[in-house]
């Protein structure tokens, strides 16, 4: 079925040849969805074309309206509002899209032949996931969902970053004060463990840099003298010139975090199709260096180090390699993104990292660029801003965080006291009620962080994400159990819906649910465009609101007569099969009761 959006841009492109002898491209004429204090469905802005018609914005408005009318069967109605066109679609063009929608088994599009990576989470073998991290994994999980659904073939992608001077310190802090514990033996999750001597050196750093500035050290000689942060840094060496020992610390520890990962990753119903490494990868972006230096992209200085100069661009030299050979973030990452494009043959490459890494994106991009790598032009950071607690910012290093495993678990049990209270497990066995906890949860969890737009910071308040009446994921997923509700009763029933709609008149309840439906295409497409799972997430909690206006409008089983009592059986189905597409893209899970 033709998408009524193409239709009217094709309908009034000829509406402008034939009344004014322009010529408009189709696709160059934007419809947005009508304002709801205006009637009509679809609105065009006519400012823009006074000067191409010769005419005032309302008085195109009325030609082209007009001419609608008379040549376009779709529409059945329009206005014009200080220079805005407002069209009704038909009746017949709205149950059919209806009934045409209803019988699709899949609302993604077809493939394009594209493949896209999208990197996310990224954590640290240092410490365990905490509510940044969620933000994240949830971004890059629905991020995938969003350009699998327009078509691409989507590669998950996990870059562990497993070394480097923040994972010895915790290695450090362990063979100096640990005391051979393990996780079996602390009681502690693996990543739980390490986490806790990442915090355990900051502490003894602190420590040791105050006995040195009260024996008479300014701040800046004590920074120099702290024999701790020395200790770590002579680790990091060893560990890059394949110390054995230092090796075997490496490992285990690693091995215990990642242990922790994976039970996190399952609890929050995040999966990756493959595992970077930044230990294998940095000896790639050391030969790239090679590469550059030969290129005379980058240049060295007297004491061995490697740079480039970025000032042409407006940025400053960047480092790319260290005086002592070691890697830095950037070398390491540009052997990744050739990694990538090598087994992959990517066309996009997708970094899901917070804000506060713009600036080595940037960097990143262009010495790719100047590379000459014809992976260049398909990178894009998804920048996030990062989550902010009613208390204040978070701090790894020194345990204020919020720790996933630990949210997770409060959620569930704030989901478990609401539904309880509410009486909303009526019927339901221990498993049942369980699987609903969890569902419920994760589902204010995950909408909550996603629904913001990614480039904003914001504030996470965990006691007004769960509300089964309010902008939350549960009051969709309730939404859709009320729907499921619904079909159960018309089956119970025996409603047949293969009745003839040919005299059906719409109601405007009815109309404005089947409107929002014709945006799911837009929104998709909109969704990866902005590089936004968010637009989705706004526009799934609309079609609910949407349906639960209709729902308290207008009686479905005590309608006398039968083809719209059919008809609202099937609008019911359609939306319940919109929602849970759309909240499969976001991660969350639509139960059929509740």
């Amino acid at each position: 079925m033709i998408h009524i959006e193409n239709i009217l841009q094709k309908s009034v492109s000829e509406a402008f040849k034939n009344l004014y002898n322009t010529e408009i491209e189709p696709k160059n004429l934007k419809f947005q969805p009508t304002r709801k204090e205006f009637e009509g469905s679809h609105t065009l802005t006519c400012f823009e074309f006074a000067k191409k018609a010769g005419k005032a914005p309302d008085a195109i408005g009325n030609d082209l309206g007009n001419y609608l009318l008379k040549n376009c069967l779709n529409i059945s109605k329009f206005n014009v509002v200080k220079g805005f066109l407002n069209v009704s679609i038909s009746n017949e063009y709205l149950i059919n899209f209806s009934l045409f929608s209803n019988a699709k088994t899949n609302f993604d599009f077809e493939k394009n032949g594209e493949k896209v990576m999208v990197e996310y989470s990224s954590p640290n073998t240092n410490k365990p996931l905490h509510l940044g991290h969620l933000r994240n994994n949830f971004l890059g999980f629905a991020m995938a969902n969003v350009f699998r659904a327009n078509g691409f073939e989507v590669i998950k992608a996990n870059l562990i970053n497993d070394r480097g001077i923040h994972i010895c310190k915790s290695m450090l802090a362990y063979l100096k004060f640990g005391n051979n514990e393990t996780p079996d033996s602390s009681g502690l999750k693996g990543d739980k463990l390490v986490g806790k001597y990442y915090v355990e050196f900051e502490k003894q750093l602190k420590l040791e840099k105050a006995i040195l500035i009260s024996n008479g050290n300014s701040e800046e000689e004590a920074d120099k003298k702290v024999s701790l942060m020395q200790d770590a840094q002579k680790m990091l060496l060893a560990w890059e010139n394949g110390d054995t020992k230092v090796l075997a610390l490496w490992n285990k520890m690693n091995n215990w975090v990642y242990e922790g990962f994976n039970s996190t990753y399952k609890s929050i119903g995040v999966s990756f199709d493959k595992f970077y490494y930044e230990s294998n990868t940095y000896l790639l972006g050391k030969e790239m260096v090679e590469e550059g230096i030969s290129n005379g992209i980058f240049y060295q200085k007297e004491d061995k180090s490697v740079w480039i100069d970025l000032t042409a661009e407006g940025l400053d030299h960047k480092l790319v390699l260290r005086s002592d050979g070691t890697s830095v973030y950037i070398t390491q990452d540009m052997g990744t993104a050739d990694l990538k494009y090598k087994e992959f043959g990517i066309n996009k490459s997708i970094y899901v990292v917070g804000n506060e890494q713009d600036y080595h994106f940037n960097v990143l991009f262009l010495i790719l660029k100047k590379m000459g790598k014809p992976y260049a032009s398909g990178l894009h950071h998804l920048s996030y801003g990062m989550v902010d607690l009613p208390s204040g910012k978070m701090k790894s290093r020194e345990g204020t965080v919020v720790d996933a495993d630990d949210l997770v678990q409060e959620m569930k049990d704030e989901a478990q006291k609401q539904t309880t209270e509410l009486g909303k497990i009526d019927g339901f066995s221990a498993d049942e009620a369980e699987k609903l906890y969890e569902n419920i949860g994760l589902a204010a969890l995950k909408y909550y962080l996603i629904k913001v737009d990614p480039k904003k910071r914001m504030l996470f308040n965990p006691a007004e994400s769960i509300d089964f009446h309010g902008y939350t994921g549960p009051f969709i997923q309730y939404t859709h159990a009320r729907i499921c509700a619904i079909l159960r009763k018309s089956n119970e029933l025996s409603i047949s819906t293969n009745v003839s709609f040919e005299s059906l008149v719409l109601e405007n309840c009815e109309r404005n649910i089947i409107t929002q439906i014709l945006l799911l295409d837009k929104t998709i497409k909109q969704a990866a465009e902005e590089y936004s799972p968010s637009v989705i997430a706004n526009y799934v909690y609309e079609v609910a609101k949407t349906y639960n206006s209709f729902y308290a409008e207008l009686s479905i089983f005590q309608e006398k007569d039968a083809q719209k009592v059919a008809f609202r059986v099937l609008l019911s189905c359609l939306t319940g099969k919109v929602i849970k597409y759309c909240l499969e893209i976001i991660g969350i899970e639509s139960p059929e009761k509740m």
